[in-house]
This record gives C-alpha cells, sequence and structure tokens, in this order.
C-alpha cells in the first residue's frame, strides 16, 4: 500500500478554493507533465486557482496536454514563477522527492509557509514536506495522482482531459506497459482512464509517432556510430558531444528513451547514456532483472531513481566520465554475468 499522511485533513483543506502551485522535476518528461496537467485540470475542477511551474524546457510532443499553455516555465518566466510559490497556500511536489532536483524552486519552496505534499514514485524520499504520498511499486506518479483523486473521493469527476493527461504520464513511464513496474492494477486504473476518455491509440501516436527527421536520424547515428556493447559484461552505453546534437538540430526530448535501445540485444543487462549538452554531463542508467541502477547511480554519479532506471550527472568532460564508467564497471562483472 502507499505511504500516507492523514489525506483526510488535506481533503478539508482542499474544501475551499486555494491558491495552488504544482511543481514537477528538472527536464520534465511524459510522467511529470501528465501527472502534473492531470492534477491542474482536476483542482481546477474543484474551483482552485491553479499554476504549474516547470523548472525548464520539456519536449514539444508533450505540449497537446490540456493546461500546457498555462504552464509557467522558470528558466523563462523565474520572477512568476518565484511570485506564484511565494503566494501559494499549497505547493504539491510531483514526481520527485528531494528539494534539489529542481534547482532554485526549491530554495524558494522551502523558504515558504505554504502546506507542501509530495506525490512521487521514486526512492528514498527527503522529508520536507506536510503530506506524503509515495510509493515506489507504483508504475507512475500519475498512477498516484489517479489514487490521490481516488482519495478525495473523486474519481467520478475524472475526465478526459485529466484522463488523457494521466495516461500519457503512465504509457511513457512504463515503456508502453512493458517495464515491471506494470502491475494489475496499473492496467486496471488505465482501462478506468480509457473508460473516462482517454484515445489510447491517439495518445500514442502524438508521444512516438511524431518524430523529424534530424531525430531519427540522431538516433540512426547514435546506434550506428556511438553504441559500444560490452558483452563480457552483458552492458551496453552510447556516447553523444554537444557537436553531434548540434549536428542533427538537436531539439528537447530528441533523446528521449534511447538509452533503452541496447537492453533490447539478447544477452545485455545493464545500458548507460551519457551526454554533453552545453557543457554538462547528464547520465541515464537501465538495467533488467536485479541490477541495481539506482544504487549505482547514488554511489558514483550524483544520481538516483528507481531500481531498473535511474539519472545522473558527472562534472567530469565526456571523455573522463566515460574512464570512469569503464573503471568501475569490471567491480560488477561477477553481477552482471551471473543473473
Amino acid at each position: 500500500m502507499p505511504k500516507t499522511s492523514n489525506f483526510s485533513v488535506l481533503k478539508k483543506l482542499l474544501a475551499k478554493p486555494k491558491d495552488i502551485v504544482i511543481v514537477t522535476h528538472w527536464s520534465p518528461d511524459g510522467d511529470a507533465m501528465g501527472s502534473s496537467l492531470g492534477l491542474y485540470n482536476y483542482l481546477k475542477i474543484k474551483k482552485h486557482s491553479v499554476t504549474v511551474i516547470a523548472p525548464n524546457d520539456y519536449p514539444d510532443f508533450l505540449n497537446w496536454l490540456h493546461g500546457n499553455n498555462k504552464v509557467v516555465n522558470a528558466s523563462v518566466s523565474g520572477l512568476q514563477a518565484a511570485k506564484k510559490i511565494k503566494a501559494a497556500d499549497i505547493i504539491f511536489c510531483l514526481d520527485f522527492n528531494a528539494l534539489s532536483r529542481i534547482g532554485e524552486l526549491g530554495k524558494e519552496i522551502a523558504g515558504t509557509a505554504a502546506v507542501k505534499v509530495i506525490i512521487d514514485h521514486h526512492q528514498q524520499p527527503e522529508d520536507f514536506a506536510d503530506y506524503l504520498l509515495h510509493n515506489v511499486k507504483s508504475s507512475s506518479t500519475c498512477e498516484l495522482i489517479y489514487d490521490f483523486i481516488q482519495l478525495m473521493g473523486d474519481t467520478k469527476k475524472i475526465d478526459k482531459k485529466i484522463a488523457e493527461c494521466l495516461y500519457t504520464g503512465i504509457m511513457t513511464d512504463t515503456g508502453s506497459f512493458r517495464f515491471p513496474s506494470t502491475s494489475a492494477k496499473t492496467l486496471k486504473i488505465t482501462a478506468a482512464l480509457v473508460e473516462a476518455g482517454a484515445n489510447n491509440s491517439e495518445i500514442h501516436n502524438r508521444i512516438f509517432d511524431d518524430n523529424t527527421e534530424d531525430r531519427l536520424k540522431l538516433l540512426g547515428h547514435a546506434l550506428v556510430e556511438k553504441m559500444v556493447v560490452l558483452k563480457e559484461y552483458n552492458a551496453a552505453y552510447i556516447t553523444l558531444t554537444n557537436e553531434e546534437l548540434d549536428r542533427f538540430n538537436f531539439k528537447k526530448g530528441d533523446t528521449e528513451g534511447l538509452v533503452n535501445y541496447p537492453l533490447s540485444i539478447r544477452g545485455i543487462k545493464f545500458s548507460v547514456f551519457i551526454v554533453e549538452k552545453d557543457g554538462i554531463i547528464k547520465m541515464s542508467f537501465r538495467s533488467k532483472g536485479k541490477f541495481d541502477v539506482n544504487t549505482f547511480a547514488r554511489q558514483y554519479f550524483s544520481g538516483g531513481g528507481h531500481k531498473n532506471a535511474a539519472g545522473g550527472a558527472s562534472n567530469l568532460s565526456l571523455e573522463a566520465t566515460v574512464n570512469k564508467f569503464l573503471e568501475i564497471l569490471p567491480l560488477y562483472k561477477t553481477e552482471l554475468i551471473g543473473q
């Protein structure tokens, strides 16, 4: 069962209109924006004044989500974001559980007297919120938003707008329902969302079948020229430099899901994607089976996430980061080969 605080008290707080801010993590993905806008549309039905704040930009294939045109991008409109946070009665923190994940916005939130609510499924949440709806076994934060609406006694209020937002996050965070996090409960919730008006085929097309020519060429380049398969470790990695991104006219979201491709190779259990963007080295980790990339990312690359999906960063150069990874990998040979 999810870990919860006394949500009956929060339900009473939400019985009257409030100024509410919803914040999600840096570089928002489908689950981040789906949960944020799903909750936004629900709270608007309840007559609250609601603002969704994204720390920075997100992929344009998410721009169709209902309420997207009202999102405040803090990297562009920082003063507006800070003003909204300062005036908020309640702040919902979605799809992250540490204020450091949202940069300067975290400092703004920490300094407010607003009631704070975490709704999230990542491991090891920090203790900064008044209310916590947290379950690492949930497929996505969108699944937990459905749970939250259920806790409020309002599942009948889920309309097409809410359903499509929540379906998007569940679909993307489960890899189109193929990851181990996809449970019977996940599918039951998904069915309820379809019944509420979510068009599964249309949503899939908007997310996965709306590529630019440049994105497909970047994908081809990454797989043909930059993927390194280390069969002796059942591992693989892909690197992309800033120059390569520029060559293919990179846009936010163009490398989304790239880290998953090596895991489709027979025998590969550990995949890493290392990308250089504007002088910053970002890393994505994915695994199959028992290999815990959350622990790996936390121990070596200032990251974390889930057992089979995590992120990280490096303050070294791209080349030095790769060398560090290759030096660490032999320590896990027995674990990776023995699975």
